[in-house]
Parts: C-alpha cells; structure tokens; sequence
C-alpha cells in the first residue's frame, strides 16, 4: 500500500505535496502495540519510518535492562534517519499502541533528498531541533535532582484547557521514571509528594497542575 497523506503537525513534519513525491517509494505496514520497530544497535535495517497513525516512543536501554525514554513521536513524525551515515540504529523504538508506519529504504530517501532541496533544508533544521531537545535531557539529567525532573516533564506534557494545565496522556510512575532518568520508587515518592503538596490533581484520570511546580524541595 502507498503513502496517503499526514497531518501535518508540527515544521519537522511533511507536507502533503513531499509526501505524494515520496509516496512511490514508500509501503504501508500495520505494527500491533508494544512491538519493537527498530532495536538499538541494529545494522541490518536502514528504512526511515514515517508515522501515518498511532504513537511510538524512542528509547534507550543498557545491559543490565534499566530504560530511559528520549522522547514520543505521534502522525506527522518520522524516525530511523540516523541510519543514514550507514551506521548501528543509536536508539530502540516501540510502538505505544497500534501504529501504522510508512517505510522508506535508505537510498530512495537520499534520492529524495537530493532532489528536494527545500525538504532537505527542513530535514537538517529538525536534526538540529532535536538535537537541542537531547542537549536539554542531558543537561536535566546532569545538573538537576529527580525532583526538578519530574516537575519539568510535566509541565512539557502540559496543554491548556479551559484555563487548566492538563496532561492528557496516560502516565504510570514506570513511565515517568523512564522519562527522567530514574528508579521507579523515586518517581513514585516524588509524585506522591506533588499530589500530597496540592501541586497536582487526577481528574478522571488525567494529571491537572493545581498550581505552580516547585523546582525542587
């Protein structure tokens, strides 16, 4: 199946008229929730990923199993461009529910590259924008306590409704452990503390900032 047309989300997505140009080269595949679309490490792929629906987050993870999760990806977003230097997949990528991915090998993509030189332009500004986004974890995760982590994760999920920070994705305290950089029963002290303070409210199972979040207590 071809690629239709994306939403297009945000400036590192693609237009409809890139992806009618792409769409030639591109094949629809239907991944199931929690499968592993790409392993770290991995040579013998070198496809990018375009997300048609459904959401996958980007992680790393070491030997000994722990995780930290860099980032979420939702339609509109493509991932797997790290291939193309010809080098090992720098990151593991999980869908978080059923997905449907638009797949594009390698030498077709760079062809497509080469031939559009305006995409190419926005292609390297989304590198560049994600790669401040990286900058800023490390930064988060090596100047800062779990505490001033946590509340900068969820002030980043924040969206405004109705005058009300709210986030509307479901957290669990594993995820947002694996979000920050730390153990599980850590993220889970610091959130008890946050809903015991008045700084955050579950409302129909959705996380409300009550007021504004301490940095760090």
């Amino acid at each position: 199946m071809q690629l239709q047309a994306l939403e297009n989300r945000d400036p590192g997505c693609m237009g409809d008229d890139l992806l009618q140009a792409l769409s030639a080269h591109a094949t629809l595949k239907i991944f199931p929730k929690n499968t592993v679309v790409v392993s770290e490490g991995d040579r013998t792929t070198d496809s990018i990923y375009l997300i048609r629906s459904g959401r996958v987050k980007v992680f790393l993870c070491s030997e000994a199993g722990k995780e930290v999760d860099l980032s979420v990806l939702e339609p509109g977003d493509y991932f797997g461009e790290m291939a193309l230097d010809d080098g090992p997949r720098s990151a593991s990528v999980m869908t978080l529910e059923r997905s449907e991915l638009a797949v594009i090998k390698q030498a077709d993509f760079k062809k497509f590259l080469a031939a559009n030189p305006d995409y190419a332009m926005q292609f390297i500004l989304k590198l560049i924008e994600r790669t401040r986004s990286l900058l800023k974890s490390v930064k988060s995760l090596a100047l800062f306590d779990v505490s001033h982590r946590v509340a900068r994760l969820l002030l980043e999920m924040a969206t405004e409704e109705n005058g009300k920070l709210i986030i509307n994705e479901k957290l669990s305290k594993r995820d947002i452990a694996n979000r920050v950089g730390a153990t599980r029963e850590m993220a889970s002290r610091v959130f008890k503390d946050l809903v015991t303070s008045g700084y955050i409210q579950m409302e129909n199972k959705k996380i409300t900032i009550a007021r504004r979040l301490p940095q760090q207590w």
